[in-house]
């Protein structure tokens, strides 16, 4: 049976993935005729701003630099305009959990404990056909109450009382990315705007029902004017559905070089629908190398495990978001520590644990308004340290940060940052980026490697790093330059590393084609502006 005779058609939509149990229930014609409203109304201004994005780094590579826009310095000296109040879920955010939205993830976040879960259909997701499809129906059923999970072993899994679950926030694809599966008129549609309007349409009513709301946060802007196609979109689906403008909330996160320069226009072009702004450090150390990848010295970071929120121009960034949220009457949200704990291993646990709450007491002293974990049993770490910061409050806002002073200058001061560059950690980029793209392209996008979580942004760095090393002529501590062929020759020692570790569970075809892929991807002279998209591209 085609789609057609399914149901699921809307003039000038063409679907071209898989059938699969249930879809008709999430590819409904209301949906697709709202992802095509949105794609016809708004995409050729996101190619227009896609596009500007590549004029900015011909600009950076060539030697230009990054400050506050004069053009917008009306709106950062206007000191009375606010953003909207906050929502019924969103006023105490102090712990917030994020993960995928398969069906054993979304039954757990619900129920750990945390503010709010951040249901990822973005970088701890990979956009497999069936992953953005059922993860749009395990969220339909998390609001039902119908969604249970059994796992092999015969573990039960069942939702919490309604009071005692996460509100949910949900983060679409960033504006980069296709869903490959869905034609309108011809051309595919934004991943953005599918993963948007297929949760809105179906939940938006049925978060309103339960006295919550259609929350997101929207990932990887560059620019207030990539904020303010997002608010357009969520006007036309907001007036689409008849409901009231201003219901939507989002949390942007600053998680890119150029977004730290506009985080005020960003908030301003977002206001009646901003719910803040996140400290994103991960994609934000990955843009710091891609939009600086060939300027030499000054802007080579040490080795990632190395780079901590106390360099310098890390403290520049966390401190400014503070102090610009707050000001604005918006939530300030801490990233997330990426070490996880182990249960069979207790001095790996002893380890976690302690870095974790240095990063969150950090955070919560800052003025932070809650902040990130990736997993379920960090939720009582991080609610402690922030229940001691808060008190009796739901939130910091009324904490102002006019002791924050910061420059362009801090926010570019790579230099600063205290470290060294080693062959160890050259090998552990390498190995990370194998196990990660090969799991990925398996369908997995949140991977524990090494005792840390590592997600797209986490991938994103090693490879950077690795490309950007080999042509800045970096030496390692011990006097290596790091060359392509010295990164050949350990691609190939950790590949056989991996395969040896995994025995027999090794997937020797699967693991070739993500070795290529990263080969491609660190090494080929021209950078790819994201490892996602050529991997995408190699997915059914």
């Amino acid at each position: 049976m085609t789609w057609e005779e399914r149901g699921m058609a809307s003039e000038g939509v063409q679907i071209t993935g898989p059938q699969g149990d249930r879809y008709e229930e999430v590819l409904t014609p209301e949906a697709l005729g709202l992802v095509a409203a949105l794609q016809r109304e708004l995409g050729a201004r996101r190619a227009e701003l896609l596009a500007a994005r590549q004029v900015r780094q011909v600009e950076l590579s060539a030697g230009g630099t990054l400050d506050f826009l004069a053009s917008t310095q009306v709106i950062r000296d206007d000191p009375a305009w606010r953003v909207a109040a906050p929502s019924p879920g969103l006023v105490d955010r102090r712990v917030e959990i994020t993960g995928p939205t398969d069906r054993k993830m979304t039954i757990n976040a619900l129920n750990s404990g945390a503010k709010v879960w951040l249901a990822d259909f973005e970088d701890a997701n990979t956009p497999l056909w069936d992953n953005m499809v059922t993860g749009q129906l395990n969220l339909i059923g998390a609001l039902d109450r119908t969604l249970d999970f059994t796992s092999e072993e015969g573990k039960s899994y069942q939702l919490a009382p309604d009071a005692e679950l996460a509100t949910i926030v949900v983060r679409p694809r960033g504006w980069h990315l296709d869903e490959k599966h869905v034609l309108v008129d011809g051309q595919r549609a934004s991943g953005s705007l599918f993963d948007f309007a297929l949760y809105f349409v179906h939940c938006a009513r049925r978060q309103l029902e339960k006295g919550s709301g259609p929350y997101f946060y929207l990932p990887k802007i560059e620019s207030h004017l990539e904020a303010r196609l997002w608010n357009d979109a969520f006007n036309l689906a907001q007036d689409a559905l008849g409901i009231p403008r201003g219901t939507i909330r989002a949390t942007v996160l600053i998680e890119t070089i150029p977004a730290a320069f506009e985080m005020e226009e960003i908030l301003y072009e977002l206001r009646d629908h901003s719910a803040g702004l996140n400290a994103g450090r991960w994609d934000y150390l990955f843009s710091m190398i891609k939009k600086f990848r060939n300027r030499g010295q000054e802007f080579v970071l040490p080795e990632r495990n190395s780079v901590t929120m106390t360099a310098p121009f890390m403290r520049a960034y966390t401190e400014l978001l503070v102090k610009t949220c707050h000001k604005r009457g918006a939530h300030a949200m801490g990233g997330m520590a990426a070490f996880i704990p182990s249960r069979r291993d207790p001095e790996v646990n002893e380890v976690a644990m302690a870095k974790v709450r240095e990063d969150k007491t950090r955070e919560s002293a800052d003025g932070f308004d809650g902040s990130w974990v990736a997993h379920p049993d960090l939720v009582p770490l991080c609610r402690e340290v922030f229940d001691a910061a808060l008190g009796d409050r739901p939130n910091q806002l009324a904490r102002q940060r006019d002791d924050v002073s910061v420059s362009a200058a801090d926010l570019l001061a790579v230099s600063k940052t205290p470290g060294i560059i080693t062959e160890a950690g050259l090998r552990n980029n390498i190995s990370v980026g194998l196990q990660y793209l090969s799991s990925w392209l398996g369908g997995d996008g949140a991977v524990a490697i090494f005792n840390l979580m590592e997600d797209a942004a986490t991938a994103e760095i090693s490879r950077s790093q690795v490309w950007q090393w080999i042509h800045n002529s970096v030496r390692l501590d011990d006097g290596q330059m790091v060359t392509h062929h010295l990164a050949e020759r350990i691609i190939a020692e950790e590949s056989a590393a991996i395969r040896e570790a995994a025995g027999q569970d090794f997937d020797a075809p699967r693991f070739e084609q993500a070795a290529a892929l990263f080969s491609a991807v660190a090494l080929n002279n021209d950078y790819a502006e994201f490892l996602t998209l050529p991997a995408y591209e190699e997915m059914p």
